[in-house]
């Protein structure tokens, strides 16, 4: 019979604020929309820092008068070296076909380098990344030696502005879940204004705070319910429509977003929504409704 009284007056209270409760489902969909993105794009950064770090590269580049003699001195120098899991040499018919391959679309530049302008170089995969300084170190000035280059300072800077981005887009969560808390609380503070009779009849007949509360409770958490199932939809078109749509290109940046991922953000936003919503409901009402 309470289970029943209870259902009843959420349902009702829904209805009586229904203008409040559309806007706090609206609100919390949007800040749970940009959460379960921010959460998304974290997890796909973290896989991509370990793909490239895994595969991340350092370049010997030698300079152009570099003699045979010099070359083979450093190719045995390289080869002897324990921290070096591969190396690969790019004499200069290599290191020519490459810089064609990447500058393919700027033909002008193409007619001006000749093959001997392009230096050759060593291409070399560590066995530990972290000791890029120390390969860095070891190798720079020696004889024939040009530059040292190593991927992850590029990387640097990428990663940089992905974690920016990372930053921006939680900080926006974060701003809209406060205000989604706002609104959850203003809406049970109306709510419970528009049935103070009602609840200070509870009172007189002795009802306990948590029964008077529970479907105040129930209203917020379940506005934030339905707020965390928009805004997994929202995360499924997203997915449909541009990661595998339009921005599909990006994939070979972040890597692919699979369909685990965006599930599991279906149980996360559910949890968070009802368990939010809940506790700002309890802690509202506990100060309005006195004991």
């Amino acid at each position: 019979m309470r289970a029943k009284y209870v259902l009843s007056e959420v349902m009702v209270g829904l209805w009586r604020n229904v203008t409040m409760t559309v806007a706090m489902i609206i609100t919390m969909a949007v800040s749970l929309t940009m959460l379960g993105a921010s959460v998304v794009m974290y997890h796909q950064v973290g896989l991509m820092k370990k793909a490239f770090l895994s595969n991340v590269q350092v370049s010997i580049f030698l300079k152009t008068t570099v003699t045979p003699d010099q070359t083979q001195l450093l190719s045995t120098k390289i080869k002897g070296d324990s921290r070096i899991a591969s190396v690969t040499f790019l004499d200069e018919t290599a290191s020519y076909n490459q810089f064609k391959l990447q500058m393919s679309g700027d033909p002008q530049l193409l007619q001006s380098i000749t093959p001997d302008q392009v230096p050759q170089s060593f291409r070399i995969k560590l066995k530990d990344p972290s000791e890029v300084p120390q390969i860095k170190a070891g190798y720079n000035g020696l004889p024939g030696v040009d530059q040292v280059i190593d991927q992850g300072s590029v990387l640097k800077r990428v990663f940089a502005v992905l974690g920016a981005l990372q930053g921006l887009a939680l900080t926006l969560a974060i701003a809209q879940g406060i205000a989604a808390l706002l609104l959850v609380a203003n809406t049970i503070q109306v709510a419970a204004y528009s049935k103070r009779r009602e609840v200070a009849v509870m009172k007189l007949v002795g009802a306990s705070n948590w029964f008077i509360q529970s479907p105040f409770v129930l209203e917020a958490m379940f506005a934030g319910v339905i707020g965390a199932l928009i805004a997994y939809g929202g995360l499924v078109s997203a997915k449909f429509f541009l990661i595998d749509g339009s921005l599909k290109a990006l994939q070979s940046l972040l890597g692919p977003v699979h369909w685990s991922t965006i599930n599991l953000m279906l149980p996360l936003l559910l949890v968070v929504a009802a368990l939010v919503s809940g506790v700002t409901g309890w802690f509202t009402l506990r100060f309005y409704i006195k004991k």
